[in-house]
C-alpha cells in the first residue's frame, strides 16, 4: 500500500507540473498574441495616416492644376483680369 501511495504522489506531482506547465505556455502564447495585435493596429494606423496624407497632397495638386488650367483658359478669351 505504500508503494502505490507513493506512486500516486509522484503520478500528482507530475500532473500538476504538466499543468503549470501548460499554463505558462498558454500564457506566453497569449501575451505574443497581444502584442502581435498592437503591433499590427499601430502599423494599420500608421499606414492609415500616410494614405490620407497621400491622399491629401494629391487633391491638392490636382486642385492647383485645375485652377492653372482655368485661369489660362480665361487669358486666352481675354477674360482675365490682370
Amino acid at each position: 500500500m505504500n508503494q502505490q501511495n507513493f506512486n500516486a504522489g509522484q503520478a500528482q506531482a507530475r500532473a500538476e507540473d504538466s499543468m503549470q506547465c501548460a499554463k505558462e505556455t498558454a500564457s506566453a502564447a497569449a501575451d505574443r498574441a497581444h502584442a502581435a495585435a498592437n503591433t499590427t493596429g499601430d502599423t494599420a494606423q500608421q499606414n492609415k495616416d500616410e494614405a490620407a496624407g497621400f491622399l491629401q497632397q494629391t487633391g491638392e495638386q490636382v486642385k492647383t492644376m485645375a485652377q492653372g488650367a482655368v485661369d489660362t483658359v480665361k487669358h486666352t478669351l481675354g477674360m482675365d483680369k490682370k
